[in-house]
């Protein structure tokens, strides 16, 4: 599949969209979904229509490895 990032949630079709167990429950959360080509969509569980994001496997291993190194801890802290 080519997807462009922008595209909005609601025309990806039929996926299943998930969030982390720990996310706060005043629905500040980013739901993942795989899509048929195998990429991974995200998007803001508050706009469930609105703007996903489209990644590559290897984009979010990347991020996913950064992540588990702390190296995006200063954004948040």
């Amino acid at each position: 599949m080519d997807h462009r990032n922008g595209v909005l949630a609601g025309g990806l079709g039929p996926v299943t969209w998930r969030k982390s167990q720990v996310s706060n429950p005043s629905g500040d959360c980013v739901e993942l979904a795989e899509l048929g080509g195998g990429e991974i969509a995200m998007r803001n569980s508050r706009d469930p229509q609105g703007p996903a994001l489209i990644y590559t496997r290897a984009e979010m291993s990347a991020f996913l490895r950064g992540a588990r190194f702390g190296e995006f801890d200063d954004l948040i802290s």
